[in-house]
């Protein structure tokens, strides 16, 4: 089952507009597990680079859903171009994988 599954990193503005993104993501079960993070964030924006601190957001989904969950996350978010990018689980606890899958949405 490894491959289906994927990590998606959200950065928001504040900890609330994370917490109000993870909950529709988990309402609308486009994500089996939300966890946030407080970081501090260092980019270019607009030819000059930037520094905020901001809310991670991890979340577990299934790779069938990312474009529903990038959708839901730009309808939601304040920024313009809101960082959405997934990364692979290429392994791990089989039991784990296996809630995420049925957590989601069919």
């Amino acid at each position: 089952m490894s491959g289906d599954q994927v990590v998606v990193f959200i950065t928001a503005a504040t900890a609330e507009e994370a917490q109000r993104i993870g909950r529709a993501l988990l309402d609308e079960r486009l994500a089996a597990c939300v966890n946030t993070l407080p970081v501090h964030s260092a980019y270019w924006w607009r030819g000059a680079v930037e520094e905020a601190g901001e809310t991670l957001l991890l979340v577990k989904t299934a790779s069938r859903l990312l474009d529903a969950l990038t959708a839901r996350v730009r309808a939601l978010h304040s920024y313009s171009v809101p960082e959405v990018i997934a990364l692979p689980i290429v392994g791990g606890s089989a039991d784990y994988l296996r809630w995420v899958e049925e957590s989601l949405r069919p």
